[in-house]
């Protein structure tokens, strides 16, 4: 059976799996849209508000499904230790990564896209102005945010414990990157500290791609962070990963 097979399987799989847990589905589907329609609702007259709404609340969806769902997916499969019967198997470590990453994927692009909709239809805020922009920085945020929740996995020691160093870091980090108001009021320094973070320029990158209809050269800044996460993160899961 081909590689390409054993991925479609294995991306099949963990569909299958990830629409059977409540949890995830809700966290990474429905929380989302909860904070979106709640703090919509309450700003809903005030059109600067919902443009800084909507690509926050779509870059916090790519965080969640990518960071967040890889770092609890990696923990538990480690402490179950599937990871190590998976590589016990046949199947080739890319057929099982392309799968897990690729469900973690199309969650990324089914919220995004979900999130547009929903703030065209029902805030009439604009539909994308630039989709090549839209689609670079998500796909970018996807690699950036995978790729460190692989690697973070690492630091976990147990599956008990991932709830806490997961929140630890996903809170803090969607409340001072400008998901729900703009780092201008920020003090200088938590600004500073959202500057040097991926999901703040993950943000920048969508408000110009669905708001303000900046071009990708008034984001190259923001496109270069976020490639330089991208980096690090690849770098450090090759560096670090385990089986067990």
């Amino acid at each position: 059976m081909s590689t390409a097979v054993l991925t479609w399987r294995q991306f099949r799989f963990e569909r299958k799996m990830f629409w059977r847990n409540p949890s995830a589905a809700f966290f990474n589907f429905t929380l989302p849209f909860l904070f979106l329609i709640m703090i919509a609702s309450v700003f809903g007259a005030d059109r600067k508000e919902l443009d800084i709404l909507i690509p926050g609340i779509a870059g916090m969806s790519v965080l969640g499904t990518t960071f967040t769902a890889l770092t609890y997916t990696f923990v538990f499969n480690r402490e179950q230790g599937i990871l190590k019967r998976i590589r016990g198997t046949p199947m080739p470590p890319i057929a099982y990564f392309g799968g897990v990453i690729g469900s973690a994927v199309a969650n990324a692009i089914v919220q995004v896209a979900l999130i547009i909709v929903i703030g065209h239809v029902f805030y009439d805020v604009s539909w994308p102005h630039s989709y090549f922009e839209l689609v670079l920085f998500v796909v970018l945020g996807v690699i950036a945010f995978g790729s460190l929740g692989i690697a973070f996995a690492h630091v976990i020691p147990n599956f008990d414990a991932a709830a806490a160093y997961v929140n630890a870091v996903f809170l803090p980090v969607i409340f001072i990157s400008g998901v729900f108001y703009s780092t201008k009021s920020l003090p200088l320094v938590f600004k500073a500290i959202a500057v040097s973070l991926p999901l703040k320029h993950v943000i920048d990158g969508l408000h110009g791609a669905i708001v303000s209809g900046q071009g990708l050269g008034d984001n190259l800044t923001a496109l270069a962070v976020v490639a330089g996460w991208a980096v690090v993160g690849l770098f450090l899961t090759v560096r670090y990963f385990r089986w067990d």
